[in-house]
């Protein structure tokens, strides 16, 4: 005998409960990254409004979380104050979502009229909404308080249903203008790669959104035609919200915070590049840099590179230029390209010029070389010197050829 058991849909969405408090932290962690960008350049608008975007997400999750609407009803002594308030953060985020995407998008200098009056206009009809939110709720009945099924709870409430419909129908519009503008731009050429890829977790986060309306509305219309899917409001559009606001958030921070990171590990290789170099320049000069605990890695990075190039332009002078094209011709024989071939060469050329400083501490070298490629290619030639496999190839050659030279005089 075989029993079946059906699935009840809220039971399952139950166990996957997200709190609010997860996508607000996200979105104040957003916050908090931005903000130092928006104090520095509180002058940009775009930086300004993306900082005043985040903290409205905010303040929706904060107040749309079941706890704080509970105690903003019994502060205000009104049941379901929270329902309009709540509306009202919802429908201003999305409009401001929308404005911030045309604005970023065509920059606030463009002065096409057409885009300034769909600004404008989205601005009236939002405002308007907001409006008639609270005018609705004025003139409905709604003494019971719900916290969580206040959507499904009054959706045969004359001038709730009627709220109710208004916030969901302002919401998916945005949501839909909004997505559609993200991945339209999302496919045009010459994006930065950070840039494309917060846009497209935008992207993801406002379609994720649609799922949030599609819930919402369906369990609006079946309480019209007397059915009950109330779980898809209570316990599907809850998480896919939290859903939503996470990779929003993520999406806005991404270009900022991936460039931040990208030019911070760009200069900390580049730091760490030049080591072997630094080190050989350190057996000339006797001397080292000091420590500086609060020195940051671009100012590391400059003092490593200056203290390399006061110690090797005098050096220079004893760089054997013969040894050089030599060490040059050998690296292309070997099949290097030119530019590693030049690098190798110089590294051969600059080991050599320390020896004979070595050997003669007091001499002030007799050449006089062109050092403008030498001291803008430094970068190179300490890679080069990480390969001494490659560099005993190179001298080699050289030291062969020089010997044939030598022999056929």
């Amino acid at each position: 005998m075989t029993t079946t058991y059906a699935l009840d849909p809220s039971a399952l969405l139950s166990d996957f409960y997200i709190s609010f408090w997860i996508p607000t932290a996200v979105l104040a962690a957003a916050l908090a990254i931005k903000l130092p960008s928006i104090i520095r350049l509180w002058r940009d608008p775009l930086l300004r409004a993306v900082g005043g975007l985040l903290l409205l997400a905010c303040g929706v999750f904060v107040f749309c979380s079941p706890s704080t609407i509970a105690q903003v009803n019994r502060l205000v002594g009104v049941p379901n104050i929270s329902a309009p308030w709540c509306y009202s953060l919802l429908t201003a985020f999305c409009g401001s979502c929308l404005l911030l995407i045309i604005a970023w998008r065509n920059g606030l200098s463009d002065r096409n009229a057409a885009t300034r009056r769909a600004m404008r206009w989205l601005v009236s009809v939002y405002s308007g909404v907001i409006v008639a939110l609270w005018v609705l709720f004025a003139l409905a009945d709604a003494p019971v308080e719900r916290l969580r099924d206040l959507d499904t709870y009054y959706a045969n409430t004359p001038f709730m249903r009627e709220e109710i419909v208004l916030y969901l129908l302002a919401h998916t519009v945005a949501v839909l203008i909004t997505s559609r503008l993200i991945w339209n731009w999302v496919r045009t050429d010459g994006l930065d790669a950070w840039l494309r890829w917060g846009l497209k977790l935008l992207g993801a986060g406002y379609v994720v959104n649609l799922v949030f309306d599609g819930a919402k509305i369906t369990a609006v219309v079946a309480r019209w035609t007397g059915n009950d899917l109330d779980w898809l409001s209570t316990d599907l559009a809850p998480p896919v919200a939290a859903v939503s606001a996470i990779l929003i958030a993520v999406g806005f921070i991404l270009p900022h915070a991936g460039q931040y990171l990208h030019d911070r590990w760009r200069v900390r290789l580049a730091h760490r590049e030049l080591r072997p170099l630094y080190l050989l320049m350190r057996t000339v000069s006797g001397n080292r840099l000091p420590f500086v605990l609060r020195a940051t890695p671009e100012l590391r990075l400059i003092r490593r590179e200056t203290f390399i190039r006061d110690v090797l332009l005098p050096l220079a002078r004893h760089i054997d230029e013969g040894l050089r094209r030599r060490a040059y011709d050998r690296g292309i024989a070997l099949g290097f390209n030119p530019a590693r071939s030049r690098a190798l060469a110089a590294a051969v050329a600059i080991q050599d010029a320390v020896e004979a400083k070595r050997r003669a501490p007091d001499s002030e070298g007799t050449g006089d070389p062109d050092t403008t490629e030498l001291l803008r290619e430094i970068g190179a030639v300490s890679r080069a010197l990480r390969r001494p496999d490659l560099l005993e190839a190179v001298r080699d050659g050289t030291a062969e050829s020089q010997s044939m030279a030598s022999t056929s005089r």
